[in-house]
């Protein structure tokens, strides 16, 4: 069931309680006159109300003819003489301001609503709690929000009770200043309340909610949607005490785990109504014990991770109308979920939802057995086979939901024979086989044909019979076709359309948007000038197509709701209008690959909500207007391949925090590196190649914290947005970028999360490489190539262990290769050449590997891959003569003399500083050599006396 249909659901509930509650307070004919202290206390509560667009207060007066406040819209009166105002309905009157206390004057008000009006957030008035005759409080929708009052507790004759708030559209964290609770204490004292709804009420502090909802013997409506309720404490006192009124349970969207399920299915056989969509039951199978519910007809366990299949006491559900088990890791055979359904729900099933990440495999079984079957929601599963033709006899379909399978085969027009209601039809990767007048029973809203291949592939006149659809994807379908004008007349009702990856031919003719649509018009060879109308979109993809003329048609629509606007790969010409100061809400904008000339316009600045800026391959001049410094936004900046001209703003590296890719690479940029651009800590790629930029490589690059940290926690890097079609529609894009690697020009997407690039390329560096840059060990490509560059190679260099390319050629670079390059396992391409390196080519599995082309031009270089062998002098570490200073590799480096002469200072204070300190060693020690010497001076004697006399 859809939020709009459980909306409707409880408006209808609504309605018929208080059509109830009306028929319970006698309330059919209005008094004769109503008491002066309840006038008063009516005309101070319109004293603080502003606002009013209904007009019912308009009636509440002081005037002589409007004295009888029983007559005024919104009041009701009992029906005896006292005159006694009983219910107040003000439900959707638009009204702002303050609750008047004066309202506690109405001490015979039975019913009360004031839902769908606007209070600011303010908190609700502690004395409602005062009003003790209430029957019926409805405040859902109001705005209201802080703490609810423990007032509320005094209403103890109160039966139905809705605090719920946020529209029921709304996606995403709640405000701040929401409703919450931090105890629900006050609810048991609600003895015998049938109706509770706390609907995006904060109760995730609320430990013992179930306890307080078990103390209710009368509940029959329990509804705590997105509530963030935590996990509830089962105990048997809990259990036992537990209320066996429920009918109608609505807890979806908190923090529940598997527990819920020992309360639920343990006690509350009565349930008709069941919803536990989105929480927290990941690798939990479906209780058996759901199987007992013999009185359910609505059951929800959508989008909760639940694993194994559907448990056989299910055959049970005889009265089961709608199972919704979407977004789950559920598995087995199709044949067999069915096989269990079809024993007792066969005739009642209404609605079977088993789509998206679930694993349900087989064929598509019969299911002409299930005769009241509406929907059929199978999408994105494991199903193969073909579609049976027997559907189309299944005469209540009304959604036919199966794209996303492996399903193969044609569809003929007999899948569809007696399908007059089907108005939802979503296939994919099927070929669709109908003549070319064929005039479908149906008239369809939502036509989703992705991958379906058009047999012929001429463009489907079928779709010139649906009259009321609003959205249509025939993406990839092979069409091979001018598009018909009768197809932009039906376009008006559109919300979405895609029809890109084919082969459509013609221009975009008489197109009508009444709403703001989604429109995919990409890859395909449309043409002429864009019409003014499509500025009117909130997404637009018109790229790689061959539309032409200027970009004007963006200044058509004041405040546009353009989110997405993708432009690129066209021949759209001219200079960009300078009213970009009407799309504050584009978070994407691709301009790349067009015939744009000119300056950037400065009201670019206004796009504050801009992620991704694309202008690439164009003809910009000029400098970069300082106001794009307002885009604190943008994650993706490209501007290759353009005639820039001007320093690398400092701003830049400033004032755009969270830049992860740059991309000024084929402009004419001049002077030096800013050093503001080492504040761009999330920047992943960094390309200012193919310039004029001069001075020294920034010693600060160590300071890009993204590049000095290995790895990425995805292979893609994905945007969330929210568009303007539906309040809360949120839409996705996953970014991608054009880079030079291994030499070769390549776009990445897919896989663009786990690029780390640096590339200062083709400009006019001069100096030494920075021994900094070899902290950024998160770095997979550096390219400092075709510049000016002296010195050595830093001989940390093996840090950068994510090497995967590395391009140092062109340059003055001189000294040996550092040994510890060949550590770097990763490395699959290596360019040296054209420097002054000497010595041999240190031995690895990886440096000897390249091509010999890898170290040309490096006339003192030698061994292996090359041909020239070294001489013993140029072997490097292995000699015993002195090496090179500069040879910081070497055996005999700085570290070993250190190392030498700190191990002497040791070694001599470790003995002298104990014969100067320690006097008993001092004495033993020279007592000890005084011996020795007189011993050997004995023993030498002895061995003089008894040698022969050799004269």
């Amino acid at each position: 069931m859809t939020v709009a249909n459980m909306v409707e659901a409880r408006c209808c509930f609504k309605l018929l309680y208080a059509i109830v509650v009306v028929l319970l307070l006698h309330m059919s004919s209005p008094c004769i006159g109503c008491s002066e202290r309840d006038r008063q206390a009516l005309l101070a509560l319109k004293q603080g109300l502003v606002g009013d667009d209904g007009d019912r207060l308009l009636s509440w007066g002081r005037e002589a003819q409007n004295k009888n406040c029983c007559q005024w819209e919104g009041v009701y009166c009992s029906s005896n003489q006292t005159g006694h105002v009983v219910k107040l309905d003000l439900e959707d009157q638009s009204l702002r301001g303050k609750i008047s206390p004066e309202l506690v004057k109405l001490q015979h008000l039975e019913y009360l609503d004031l839902s769908f009006n606007d209070f600011g957030w303010s908190k609700i008035p502690d004395f409602i709690g005062s009003l003790s005759n209430l029957i019926y409080l409805d405040l859902s929708y109001a705005n209201f929000g802080g703490q609810i009052p423990n007032q509320l507790g005094n209403l103890t004759h109160l039966q139905y009770l809705d605090l719920s708030s946020i529209s029921s559209f709304d996606i995403g964290p709640l405000p701040v200043n929401s409703i919450h609770a931090k105890n629900l204490n006050w609810l048991p004292n609600l003895s015998g309340l049938i109706h509770l709804d706390l609907s995006y009420t904060d109760l995730s502090d609320v430990v013992g909610w179930l306890e307080a909802v078990n103390m209710l013997p009368k509940l029959t409506n329990l509804i705590l949607y997105y509530c963030k309720l935590p996990p509830p404490i089962i105990s048997s006192v809990s259990l036992l005490n537990s209320s066996k009124s429920l009918v109608h349970v609505d807890l979806g969207v908190n923090n529940l785990n598997p527990s819920i399920f020992q309360w639920l299915s343990g006690t509350h056989t009565n349930l008709v109504y069941l919803d536990l969509l989105e929480n927290n039951f990941i690798g939990s199978s479906i209780p058996v014990a759901f199987g007992n519910m013999s009185s359910l007809a609505y059951l929800s366990l959508y989008d909760n991770q639940l694993e194994g299949g559907i448990p056989n006491s299910f055959a049970k559900l005889c009265r089961l109308r709608v199972l919704d088990l979407g977004v789950n890791s559920l598995s087995g055979q199709l044949s067999d979920f069915v096989e269990t359904l079809s024993k007792c729900a066969q005739k009642t099933l209404e609605s079977l939802c088993l789509e998206f990440n679930n694993n349900i495999s087989g064929s598509l079984p019969d299911l002409t057995n299930f005769v009241s079957l509406k929907d059929l929601i199978l999408q994105d599963n494991n199903l193969s086979g073909r579609i049976p033709e027997s559907i189309g006899q299944m005469s209540k379909l009304e959604t036919i939901r199966l794209g996303g399978n492996s399903l193969e085969g044609m569809i003929s027009e007999t899948h569809f024979s007696k399908l007059s209601k089907l108005s939802d039809l979503s296939l994919s990767s099927l070929r669709l086989n109908f003549s070319f007048d064929w005039i479908p029973p149906f008239q369809l809203q939502r036509i989703q044909l992705a991958s379906c291949k058009m047999w012929p592939s001429s463009f489907p006149k079928w779709l010139q019979t649906q009259k009321n659809y609003t959205w249509l994807d025939i993406s990839d379908a092979g069409i091979s076709d001018t598009i018909p004008s009768w197809f932009w007349d039906l376009s008006q009702k559109l919300e979405i359309m895609d029809i890109s990856h084919n082969q459509l031919r013609g221009t975009v003719g008489n197109i009508r948007l009444e709403f703001a649509p989604e429109l995919n018009l990409s890859w395909n060879q449309l043409e002429g000038p864009i019409p003014s109308i499509l500025s009117k979109a909130s997404i637009l993809d018109l790229s790689h197509n061959n539309f032409s003329g200027a970009a004007s048609f963006l200044c058509a629509t004041k405040d546009s709701n353009l989110t997405f606007l993708d432009l690129s790969s066209n021949h759209i010409s001219g200079q960009l209008p300078d009213c970009w100061i009407n799309l504050k809400k584009l978070v994407f904008l691709d301009l790349s690959n067009n015939n744009l000339f000119g300056k950037i316009p400065t009201t670019m600045g206004y796009l504050f909500s801009i992620e991704t800026l694309r202008l690439s391959n164009n003809r910009f001049v000029g400098e970069l207007p300082s106001q794009l410094k307002n885009c604190r936004n943008l994650t993706l900046f490209d501007l290759g391949e353009n005639n820039l001209s001007c320093s690398i703003p400092e701003w830049l590296g400033a004032s755009l925090p969270n830049l992860g890719i740059l991309i000024l690479r084929g402009n004419q940029f001049y002077r030096s590196i800013p050093p503001q651009l080492c504040h761009l800590t999330r920047i992943q790629i960094l390309d200012l190649s193919i310039n004029n930029i001069s001075g020294t490589i920034p010693k600060c690059l160590n300071n890009l914290i993204v590049l000095a940290h290995k790895g990425n926690s995805s292979q893609i890097i994905q945007h969330s947005y929210t568009a303007q079609l539906d309040v809360g529609y949120i839409m996705n894009y996953e970014e991608e970028a054009s880079l030079t690697w291994k030499g070769v020009r390549s776009k990445y997407k897919s896989t663009l999360g786990l690029v780390k690039s640096i590339d200062l390329s083709s400009n006019k560096l001069t100096g030494e490489i920075p021994s900094e840059i070899t902290d950024l060990v998160g770095l997979v490509s550096l390219n400092l190539s075709r510049n000016q560059l002296t010195g050595q190679i830093p001989p940390r260099i093996g840090m950068l262990q994510e090497l995967d390319s590395l391009d140092l050629s062109r340059n003055q670079i001189n000294g040996r290769i550092p040994n510890n390059l060949s550590q770097i396992d990763r490395i699959g391409y290596l360019d040296l050449s054209e420097n002054n390196l000497s010595g041999k080519i240190p031995i690895g599995t990886q440096l000897q590997s390249f091509d010999p082309s890898s170290y040309g031009g490096n006339p003192l270089l030698c061994g292996l891959p090359l041909l020239r062998t070294c001489h013993e002098e140029e072997k490097g570490p292995g000699q015993t003569v002195l090496v090179n200073q500069d040879d910081k590799d070497g055996l005999l480096s700085q570290g070993f003399y250190i190392s030498l002469g700190l191990g002497f200072a040791v070694g001599f204070w470790g003995v002298f500083g104990t014969l100067l300190f320690n006097k008993s060693c001092r004495y033993t020690y020279f007592n000890f050599w005084t011996c020795f010497t007189d011993w050997l001076y004995v023993k030498a004697e002895i061995i003089r006396q008894r040698m022969p006399n050799t004269r």
